[in-house]
């Protein structure tokens, strides 16, 4: 299937969860939120969170600095 992820098409697997799509981006282990179809997916419920076709992911990154 076909999803969004920050503006660019991906194709994943069936059943592929939003942590699956977030380490496709990122290594980082804290400072990272996410959202599908606008809507924030707390982090305790990503790997239970299954995505689908033509969905819009967004991950977003802290970074430090100024």
């Amino acid at each position: 299937m076909i999803v969004m992820i920050n503006g660019a098409a991906h194709e994943v697997a069936d059943g592929t969860t939003v942590a699956q799509a977030v380490r496709t981006l990122t290594t980082a282990t804290t400072g990272v939120a996410v959202a599908v179809n606008d809507e924030v997916v707390t982090r305790s419920t990503w790997e239970t969170t299954a995505l689908g076709d033509r969905d819009r992911v967004e991950v977003l990154t802290a970074v430090q600095g100024g």
